[in-house]
């Protein structure tokens, strides 16, 4: 994976219903990044889980990777 984007994608895909519908965007400077998803209202559930337990698994892999890289990432669903 090339960018924080790219795993993030990846991750969703199988999750959702309708993977043609993810938006994914990163902003932010070198060393914090946050990166919002954007996906069908009807798939908004199965990225969340219940009590937040998928996304919660999204945020802790994707915050093993920037640990890698000696970076911040924060992962939001929109």
């Amino acid at each position: 994976m090339t960018s924080m984007t790219d795993l993030v994608t990846a991750i969703i895909t199988p999750l959702v219903e309708h993977p043609e519908e993810i938006q994914v965007s990163e902003t932010g400077d070198g060393s914090v990044i946050t990166v919002e998803v954007r996906v069908a209202p009807d798939d908004m559930g199965r990225v969340i889980g219940k009590g937040g337990r998928v996304i919660n698994a999204v945020r802790t892999v994707v915050k093993a990777a920037a640990t890698k890289r000696n970076i911040k990432v924060f992962v939001e669903v929109v």
